[in-house]
């Protein structure tokens, strides 16, 4: 007998093999695969979500740049016309102002003209009657 001889042997070997192969086939390979093929589709649609979800979110942060940038558009516009405003109305009050104060100095300017000439009639009495007091101070103290 040789080593490598055919008999009955082999080829119940080669049936038992065949139909343990056939059983793990159908028991094992084929719901492994299975599962392996449900779950590379399960990642692969996660990729694609994730994928998308970041396409997503690229274009909100883009559009809320926008939304910020014309934000601070509009706020630029409404502050200078705010200052705008304010500093004409700042120039109004001022001219209101200074017309008032001109009008005062005005009125004060005719006031002391009139109550000037009024004095000026009753000047020299008044000049002399100065004049006498202090000569009336002087003199007594001039005397020994």
């Amino acid at each position: 007998m040789s080593f490598l001889s055919i008999d009955g042997t082999l080829v119940v070997q080669l049936i038992n093999f065949a139909i343990f192969f056939a059983a793990l086939n159908v028991v094992f390979l084929r719901p492994v695969a299975a599962a392996i093929r449900r779950r590379r589709e399960y990642i692969n649609s996660l990729v694609s979500d994730y994928d998308r979800y970041q396409a997503e979110g690229g274009e909100l942060r883009a559009q809320a740049e926008a939304i910020r940038a014309q934000a601070r558009r509009e706020a630029e516009n409404l502050l200078s016309v705010a200052r705008a405003e304010g500093s004409n109305e700042a120039a109004a009050i001022a001219a209101q102002y200074a017309a008032r104060s001109q009008a005062t100095i005005e009125e004060s300017q005719r006031t002391a003209r009139v109550e000037l000439e009024a004095a000026r009639p009753g000047e020299g009495a008044a000049a002399r009657a100065v004049a006498d007091v202090m000569l009336a101070r002087v003199l007594p103290e001039a005397a020994p």
